[in-house]
């Protein structure tokens, strides 16, 4: 019977720890109804983003590993948009809402963090650095954010979802012919 529990004390203690990492600081759904006001109810639906095999490339070159999806979902109001995208840290996703105005970083949260450390990047200390930031011609954020010592792995992760985020934002507005957004410098 000892061995019985010990074995399943092996099993189920991954179990539990991974489940214990993940940490839900505001739904999806919450961040979008937060960035496009209370009119967004009902209002602001979600709409598809379908990748380009070019698109897809310049993403690929942005995490630096391979990017396989499709599509992807936005919400929009007028020149907003709001992104939910994830991207791995360490070991597992980091899921990240972005809201985009007028072609620059206007908020930016950490809606999921599942990773065991680095969990520092939910904070405004952090986020608040990529307030305003925009997308350079090569497709580098136009501003330097500052790590967070023993959250390296975290830290890049937001920042490439935040040259993602732009980089979309950009490629709507060029598909739409919106000349509001200011060039990239």
């Amino acid at each position: 019977m000892k061995i019985l529990i010990a074995l399943l004390s092996l099993f189920l203690l991954p179990l539990t720890q991974s489940q214990a990492a993940q940490s839900v600081y505001q739904s999806p759904a919450d961040f979008v109804t937060q960035a496009l006001g209370n009119q967004s109810k009902g209002q602001a639906k979600a709409k598809v983003f379908w990748f380009s095999t070019e698109q897809r490339q310049v993403i690929e070159e942005i995490l630096a590993h391979d990017f396989r999806p499709l599509r992807t979902r936005y919400w929009q109001q007028g020149d907003d948009t709001v992104w939910i995208l994830e991207e791995i840290g360490k070991e597992a996703p980091i899921t990240v809402g972005i809201h985009v105005r007028h072609g620059q970083i206007y908020r930016t949260k950490v809606l999921i963090y599942r990773e065991s450390r680095g969990d520092e990047v939910r904070h405004d200390f952090f986020t608040d650095q990529f307030k305003s930031a925009t997308l350079t011609k090569d497709k580098q954020l136009d501003k330097h954010i500052d790590g967070i010592t023993g959250a390296t792995l975290s830290v890049r992760a937001l920042t490439k979802l935040a040259r993602i985020a732009l980089y979309l934002d950009r490629q709507l507005s060029l598909q739409h012919g919106l000349q509001q957004h200011s060039e990239p410098r």
